[in-house]
């Protein structure tokens, strides 16, 4: 949990800014910034065996999010979004205890999200850009970053002037294109491939807005 950690400090410091640079602009009426943690439920995901051809699947399970969300307009803002799950690489046709590799797999994106009414209330869209970092637990398996990208659909339901409920469904895409080396670091076992990888997030989270 060390990465969402540092993330959550950045995140922090993003907000604790954007709050300034608010406080000292004119002409912000209509605009809404706000903090949001989530839970949730990730699945999809998996790599191709270079020696056997067998697939490994990533494991599905809880996830959990943040995000910093920065009022542009009324409708718009630009967001810092961090997506974390503990998982684990499972060979199909094996024991899913002797033949599983712990992996922690952490999306961190840059993107915006557009309400369709205004900010606050209602349904709205998100998207973002970024890294995916893959972190193998085992000792021989380095731990690799992506290019990835995200997109979604949410609906923010207000429980005040300053909390929220907001519901989301978030789509990833990382793009590997790896032939053999991924997840190699001098002598591993396991030798994966893949060009794509796809996986989403089902999250609910409680917003603090400002």
């Amino acid at each position: 949990m060390s990465s969402i950690r540092y993330a959550l400090l950045i995140i922090a410091a993003a907000v604790s800014a954007g709050a300034h640079a608010q406080e000292g602009s004119s002409g912000t009426a209509g605009k809404e910034s706000s903090l949001t943690v989530y839970g949730g439920y990730r699945v999809g995901g998996g790599f191709t065996d270079v020696t056997t051809g067998k697939t490994w699947e990533l494991t599905e399970g809880p996830a959990y999010a943040v995000a910093a969300d920065f009022g542009i307009d009324r409708h718009t803002q630009w967001e810092l979004f961090v997506s974390y799950r503990s998982s684990a690489l499972k060979a199909s046709g094996f024991s899913p205890i002797a033949d599983n590799i712990a992996v922690g797999v952490t999306y961190y994106h840059v993107g915006g999200t557009y309400f369709v009414d205004e900010i606050g209330r209602g349904v709205y869209v998100v998207g973002g850009l970024g890294l995916t970092n893959f972190r193998p637990r085992e000792a021989d398996l380095s731990s690799e970053n992506r290019f990835s990208m995200n997109l979604g659909v949410g609906a923010m339901i207000p429980l005040g002037k300053t909390v929220a409920v907001k519901l989301e469904a978030r789509g990833y895409a990382t793009f590997v294109d790896s032939s053999g080396g991924f997840f190699c670091s001098g002598g591993c076992t396991v030798q994966v491939k893949a060009s794509v990888i796809t996986q989403a997030d089902l999250l609910a989270g409680i917003a603090v807005r400002f």
